[in-house]
């Protein structure tokens, strides 16, 4: 048995290590799948690409290479993985970004 974010965290966990050297493999990415440049040429090894679709036995990139979008979410799941406990995750404040620009101390400094 699991919570929800040990749940969260694995599926977290899994996604990511997608990306990462893996030891266990000779430092081999997952994501650059058999693809030799990508895995061990030293101008093209650390080039993280984003795909759209991976592969669902091995972890391969398939598809565009190019992906801006939920593949960059990978990015937000590594930073929140560093250095956050359940605690501070679940107590997490959200607050609109345009906050201070909508308060009226904020339109006043701006000459509103």
């Amino acid at each position: 048995m699991l919570t929800l974010y040990e749940v969260a965290t694995e599926l977290s966990r899994r996604l990511y290590s997608i990306f990462l050297k893996d030891p266990a493999n000779n430092g081999r990415r997952p994501v650059c799948g058999s693809e030799g440049k990508c895995q061990s040429d030293p101008h093209w090894r650390d080039l993280i690409l984003f795909y759209e679709y991976f592969h669902g036995d091995n972890g391969a990139g398939i598809g565009a290479s190019h992906q801006t979008g939920w593949t960059g979410l990978v990015a937000r799941l590594i930073g929140l993985s560093v250095g956050i406990d359940p605690k501070q995750f679940l107590n997490f404040e959200h607050r609109p970004v345009l906050r201070a620009a909508s308060s009226p101390q904020a339109g006043a400094a701006a000459g509103g």
